[in-house]
């Protein structure tokens, strides 16, 4: 397995080259396709852009699906130079996720090395839409496909080594959008300005009391609005992120955040709020077999590996009690 290092690093690094910001992913299946295909595996791709390559299993067992998301959180013009130093490779997307995706060739090629057909198909799957506003909208979609058939699902996280996600972090994310008559900054001073009441939003909800056992957290990432120095806003926006690590405290949070928005209208200050992204909590057990396997197979290979909380493609089999 060792021997196939390089050429998993190198193909990471092809991989990185070819952009693909959530959304937009096409070139990068286009590559991942061809490449599938070279390895003469059977090769499809669905409607939401995920790429599916088969390996036959010698029997009638239960597949097993290996995942990556194909997606990177850099825009399309992002400078992918690389930089290689003692041991390192440097550049934008290459941990996450084109190692991971490389690494599902590096499956391959690790099975064939030993000789090993796997009882029931392997489905090697580059699945889109992971990060950010994609929402997960890929892995829903191979969720979809596949359903309970799988004897497992397994994600591929490429900055995770030696991290294995048994539970899932629930996540709610919106967009809040405050709309005012706006104005002159003097001439129509005491008019209301969207700008100021977001602010008092954003104050009210970093006032919440969060619960630390179990753990939830609120973020307000992303402030937008306004037209001029000299002028009372009159549209303003936010993008807040929810997350807990149980479902019932993220529900008993968004049920506070959303009254709390509801409160902030009045006759000239509109709120409204839209659900932009929906995560679903979940876990397995820590001593369920295919953690107890996943655990195994890192120390064979001299990783040391720790049982973690995240928000990955695994939310979603997780959550519905697939493992």
């Amino acid at each position: 397995m060792r021997s196939l290092i390089p050429a998993v690093l190198d193909l990471a690094v092809e991989i990185q080259q070819i952009p693909a910001p959530t959304f937009a992913e096409a070139q990068r299946a286009a590559f991942l396709l061809r490449r599938f295909r070279e390895e003469g595996l059977r090769v499809e791709q669905d409607e939401m852009g995920n790429v599916y390559a088969c390996l036959p299993g010698t029997g009638d067992a239960r597949p097993v699906v290996v995942s990556a998301h194909s997606d990177t959180v850099f825009p399309p013009d992002t400078d992918l130079r690389v930089r290689r130093t003692a041991g390192k490779i440097h550049a934008p997307g290459i941990g996450d996720n084109s190692v991971a995706v490389a690494g599902l060739f590096g499956l391959l090629w690790s099975l064939r090395e030993a000789g090993y057909t796997p009882p029931g198909d392997l489905w090697l799957v580059a699945n889109v839409c992971e990060e950010g506003l994609g929402d997960l909208k890929g892995m829903r979609a191979v969720v979809r496909r596949f359903g309970s058939a799988p004897a497992a699902y397994v994600v591929l996280e490429g900055v995770a080594l030696g991290t294995i996600f048994h539970r899932g972090l629930g996540v709610q994310r919106y967009r809040v959008h405050v709309r005012t008559a706006g104005g002159h900054s003097w001439g129509d001073f005491g008019r209301p300005s969207a700008i100021h009441e977001l602010a008092e939003i954003v104050h009210r909800l970093t006032a919440l009391p969060l619960p630390t056992q179990p753990r939830a957290s609120l973020n307000v990432g992303v402030i937008r609005g306004g037209t001029s120095v000299n002028t009372i806003a009159a549209h303003a926006w936010l993008e807040l992120d929810l997350r807990a690590e149980q479902a019932e405290t993220l529900a008993a949070l968004v049920e506070q955040v959303e009254a709390l928005i509801r409160q902030a209208s009045r006759a000239d200050v509109q709120v409204s709020a839209e659900v932009i992204g929906r995560r679903p909590a979940g876990e397995i057990a820590s001593d369920h077999p295919l953690v107890r396997l996943a655990v195994e197979s890192l120390r064979a290979q001299g990783v040391s590996p720790q049982l973690s909380i995240g928000s990955t493609d695994a939310n979603i089999p997780i959550s519905q009690g697939l493992p």
